[in-house]
Parts: C-alpha cells; sequence; structure tokens
C-alpha cells in the first residue's frame, strides 16, 4: 500500500489469478517466459568472455542505474496524492482508525513541541506493542492511553533496536534513495525539505521500493535486457524459511517475524503447497480499535477477514526472468514474489530489497 490517492500511470489488468485450498488465497502468477536456461553467472570462469545474454544483462542493469542518477525522489511521486501526517501526542489507537480509513500502512510522525520530522510509523511498531503487551499483559488495560510518542519506550522495554530515523531531500537523486533504503533496511524513505520562509522541516511525501521499482519498470525500456533466470540470479531466499499454516495462531507467527526479522510468513498445508502468505500490515487490521484479543485466532480465521480489494499473493518459478518480475511490477500492486515449483510447493521467497539489491549492486564495481 501507499500513502497516494492517486497514480497517473497506465493501469494494466492484473495476471491470471487462481484460488488453491483456502477461500482467501488469491494468488497471482506473472507470465513465464520459455527460453534455454545456461549455467549459473557464479559457476561461470570470470576469465570466460561473457556471453550476449550476460552482456545484455549488465547494459539493461548499467541503464537503470544511469537513470536513477539522473531522476530526482520528487520524480518517483504522482501527480496527484494525499499526505497523512500523525502528531506523536496521538493515540495509538486513534492512529489504527486513521491508517485503515485511508487504506495506508505507514505513515510520517510529526512533533509538534519541536516542529520537527520525527520519524516514519509502520507496521513495525505496532508489532512492537504487541510484543510488548503480550509480555505485560497487566498493562494491557492503558493501552487505550498510549501515545505514538512512547514508541521508543517500547523498544527499549522489549530490547528492539529502534528504526533508524532517516529523510531524503525531495530534490536529491533517486539513487541515493535507493542506497539509503539498502543500508537501513527501510521499505520506504520520508521526503523532508526545509519551508523557506520559516525555515523549518517539512514532509513532502513518502517513497516506497514498490513505487521505485514501478517507476523505473515504467520508464526504462532496457528492463526488457534483463533476461536472466531468478534461479541463475540466486535472487531471494530459499533457505531456513519460517512457514506456517492454517491453524497457526495470529501472536506465534508474529513471534516467528520477530524473531526472525521478517516482514512475511508462508502460509502452507500438509504436503508444503502454498495457500497464502501472512503479512505484517495483516496485524493492524486484527488489533484495530485497540482490540488485542484476537492475537490467540488461527491464521486461517485471520486472513478470512481481510479486505475484498486484496490484491492478492504474486507467485513466479525459478524459471521466471527478471524482466517478466519487473513487468509484473509494472502491472500491479506487488510486494513480494513466493518462490513455487510446478506443484506450488513452497521454494523461496524473492522480497523487493532483493531485487533492489541486484539492480544497485550487480556489476556496479565495474562502472
Amino acid at each position: 500500500m501507499s500513502e497516494t490517492a492517486e497514480d497517473p500511470r497506465p493501469v494494466w489488468p492484473h495476471p491470471p489469478t487462481v484460488i488453491l485450498g483456502h477461500e482467501s488465497s488469491l494468488i497471482a502468477q506473472p507470465s513465464t517466459f520459455l527460453l534455454p536456461r545456461g549455467p549459473n553467472l557464479a559457476m561461470q570462469d570470470k576469465d570466460k568472455p561473457l556471453s550476449a545474454v550476460d552482456k545484455d544483462q549488465l547494459s539493461g542493469l548499467k541503464a537503470i542505474r544511469d537513470f536513477l542518477k539522473i531522476r530526482t525522489s520528487y520524480d518517483v511521486l504522482p501527480l496527484s496524492f494525499r499526505l497523512i501526517i500523525l502528531n506523536t501526542d496521538l493515540l495509538v489507537k486513534k492512529s489504527l482508525t486513521i491508517l485503515l480509513q485511508n487504506g495506508i500502512v505507514s505513515a510520517p510522525l510529526w512533533d509538534s513541541h519541536t516542529s520537527s520530522f520525527a520519524g516514519l510509523l509502520t507496521t513495525s511498531d505496532y508489532i512492537n506493542v504487541v510484543q510488548y503487551y503480550w509480555q505485560n499483559p497487566d498493562a494491557l488495560n492503558a493501552i487505550d492511553q498510549f501515545r505514538l510518542s512512547s514508541l521508543r519506550d517500547v523498544e527499549k522495554a522489549i530490547n528492539v533496536l529502534p528504526l533508524e530515523t532517516l529523510s531524503v531531500h525531495p530534490a536529491r537523486p533517486l539513487y541515493e534513495a535507493c542506497t539509503q533504503m539498502l543500508k537501513t533496511r527501510a521499505r520506504r524513505i520520508p521526503l523532508v525539505d526545509i519551508d523557506d520562509e520559516t525555515g523549518r522541516e517539512m514532509v513532502v511525501s513518502v517513497i516506497t521500493q514498490y513505487r521505485i521499482l514501478k517507476f523505473i519498470a515504467v520508464n526504462v525500456v532496457e528492463t526488457e535486457m534483463l533476461k536472466k533466470s531468478v534461479s541463475e540470479l540466486g535472487l531471494g531466499t530459499y533457505g531456513h524459511l519460517q512457514t506456517a499454516n492454517m491453524d497457526t495462531t495470529v501472536i506465534d507467527v508474529i513471534h516467528m517475524m520477530v524473531d526472525h526479522s521478517i516482514s512475511s510468513v508462508p502460509i502452507l498445508d500438509d504436503e508444503k503447497h502454498v495457500l497464502n502468505v501472512f503479512e505484517a500490515v495483516d496485524v493492524i487490521s486484527i488489533i484495530k480499535g485497540g482490540v488485542y484479543d484476537d492475537l490467540g485466532t488461527s491464521v486461517g480465521d485471520a486472513l478470512s477477514k481481510r479486505a475484498e480489494d486484496f490484491a492478492g499473493i504474486y507467485t513466479c518459478s525459478e524459471d521466471d526472468r527478471l524482466d517478466s518480475l519487473f513487468d509484473t511490477i509494472r502491472k500491479s500492486r506487488v510486494h513480494r514474489l513466493v518462490v513455487i515449483d510446478e506443484e506450488n510447493r513452497l521454494k523461496g521467497v524473492i522480497s523487493l530489497s532483493d531485487i533492489l539489491k541486484y539492480v544497485l549492486l550487480h556489476g556496479a564495481e565495474d562502472e
């Protein structure tokens, strides 16, 4: 989700969808391109001449990086959008309602006492609150009076490192925002300017990894040169994946995400088929209104209450090429891709961070 209200880019129909195993499991697959598969690039002799596909791959990546260096973060913003900024004096309970009413999952924070930008409210903050009250049930009675300004105290209480309060100037190259995201593992960064009249900070908007990658997919034709497959690139995470089933409790999945610093957990059946994915953003709708009793409910029950306009879970195979992933991002609102085999069994997970990291770093040392 995004803080924007309108996207000026063309809208394409979603790829085909299939329903698997559970009525809430909407899974969409990008098209798979058939082509001869070469050996993994990591296995090739470095002294061996590059193939035409390898050369195209490097040229395509360089074109993307050159594009990011001449465009600004401000360029990513749509022509029309709304921005929700929350005061740090606001109650956590009310902030949940505001996010849900506006269809967003994060918002910049503003300290009215110092008239300054105070960070970004994200799903991680709500998960921290859940962890805090789960560890301190006696404090649950005071939750209605809990304010956003106390989020840092919660982090200290549960021994969680605070997220870095970072921002970028909207006029700086987009490449700088991307590198900041990789350094801090942030999935979104606020754009903060200085008001010419008052000399004080002014939050312009927030850009996300999804919006940046879509901006690339729409405007950089050289993404069509990225013909190497997911398996050839080693793109994504494949070992020691954390999973759950429909009967796993929500709180257990939340603990799993916190313990392993992940934002989603694939939901499988007994035969390891992918049924759905529980995401960090699902926590917001579960605890809406400040009700924490539903944390003991099953994942299946929680996912069945998703909004009807939920975009679905996007999947790909290890044979899908990077250009097809960019095509999917261009057409649809994608936050991650679940890698599956021909029988819909889980193989791995590709995050937008994985794609952004590959685009920014692969071959860049030679430039």
